[in-house]
């Protein structure tokens, strides 16, 4: 299977090349991988500048944003500076972020999970963090999500989706219309991808409603936008958060923010987060 990877970037010179060199060693290499260089002020540029001359098939594309680092709306707009670079002559297609460690059979194993059930959309492994010298898993989600730093879309899911959403909440956007459209998301608990940077490091209090106001757009309503906000604080350690995701919900409710999915889409995602929770209970 054919597969290119794009990977939005900005001032990761500590990282960007230990993520291009483990992409380097994989088992199985893309046929192309697009760094999108949003707007860095350190090395980051002339580090991948050093893997183009070597590589005819990795590129950097040089482009300018706002400067905040908002998390969603920068690094998609990033990402599909990127998708416009490249033809449409791939199997499935990759968002990584620049701070990873991937193992060499990631894509490996990722093409045998797509070429043994067709009907499967999206396909990832689990991140990790190093803790006191040891690398953990960076529990920040349910087992069945697939971390935003390292997603692989089946083609024809990622064009029914339409694509990811310039938004806070892109990352579950996806998955909620993978579902809708019937598409099979898969988690391989085997892939351990090395997250060098701790996830929201460098985010501002802004940024902290920004994932409210996503759970607002994605259409979950007051009740499950509670619960949701509840978990996530209690499993980012930091129970305050609670507060901030509340008014960023109502910030986005009382400013009338539009859905980042249809009414009928709306619908059948506030369902579908209901019977997980059903499920969880009994």
């Amino acid at each position: 299977m054919k597969f290119y990877i794009i990977i939005p970037t900005f001032n990761e010179e500590k990282f960007i090349s230990l993520t291009l060199q483990s992409l380097l060693d994989q088992t199985v290499l893309p046929q192309k991988i697009v760094v999108v260089n949003d707007n860095s002020t350190d090395k980051t540029e002339e580090i991948v500048k050093k893997f183009t001359e070597l590589h005819s098939w990795i590129t950097i594309v040089n482009i300018t944003s706002q400067d905040i680092h908002l998390p969603g709306s920068k690094v998609i707009q990033a990402f599909q500076k990127g998708l416009d670079t490249l033809d449409e002559v791939y199997d499935f297609i990759v968002k990584a972020d620049a701070d990873l460690i991937f193992p060499k059979n990631y894509f490996e194993k990722i093409i045998l999970h797509f070429k043994s059930d067709n009907s499967i959309g999206m396909v990832g492994g689990f991140a990790y963090i190093e803790k006191n010298n040891n690398w953990i898993l960076e529990n920040l989600t349910d087992k069945d999500h697939i971390r935003g730093a390292f997603k692989s879309y089946r083609k024809e899911t990622f064009k029914q989706i339409g694509g990811l959403k310039a938004a806070m909440g892109w990352d579950t956007v996806d998955e909620l219309l993978c579902k809708y459209y019937n598409w099979k998301i898969v988690t391989d608990a085997t892939l351990k991808v090395k997250h060098l940077k701790p996830t929201g490091s460098n985010y501002s209090k802004e940024a902290r409603y920004k994932q409210g106001e996503a759970f607002y757009s994605l259409g979950y309503g007051l009740f499950i936008t509670t619960i949701a906000a509840t978990k996530l604080a209690w499993m980012k350690k930091k129970p305050l958060l609670f507060l901030d995701y509340l008014k960023g919900f109502w910030k986005a409710k009382l400013g009338n923010k539009p859905f980042l999915v249809t009414n009928d889409q709306a619908k059948f995602i506030r369902k579908y987060r209901l019977q997980k929770m059903k499920k969880k209970l009994i």
